[in-house]
């Protein structure tokens, strides 16, 4: 699951930073994927480990244009983990991996630089 944004728009509406502080963005290491032909526009089942406190979660993410499913296992990525799930045709996504279009819009996964532990918030 993605979110897309108009990349002609320059900033956001500003915001408090009390909003901010609501969104829960975790690291999470990649556990499981799977292709998910089900989906209207072409998307893998990943399931990913945020450690102990939050646990295994599953999401549908739109990233097949840089990622072959092989190589995502054993990558960490950062999620919003505080958004309701989201029912995606067969799946249930329960958080929002994050990651910025490219300029053809073809998504590349947001992650922290170096090893972090599994459930760090961004802060």
């Amino acid at each position: 699951m993605h979110l897309t944004h108009d990349p002609a728009s320059h900033s956001a509406e500003e915001t408090e930073f009390d909003t901010f502080l609501k969104v829960d963005v975790r690291a999470g290491r990649i556990v499981r994927a799977e292709a998910f032909p089900e989906a209207r526009n072409p998307a893998y089942k990943l399931w990913i480990d945020f450690g102990p406190g939050i646990g295994e979660k599953k999401s549908a993410a739109q990233i097949t244009e840089h990622y072959a499913l092989d190589d995502l296992p054993g990558q960490t990525v950062m999620a919003v983990v505080n958004f309701p799930p989201r029912q995606i045709g067969p799946v249930r996504s329960e958080v929002l991996v994050l990651g910025f279009a490219d300029q053809d819009g073809a998504i590349r996964l947001a992650r922290p630089d170096g090893d972090v532990p599994l459930g760090a918030r961004l802060s």
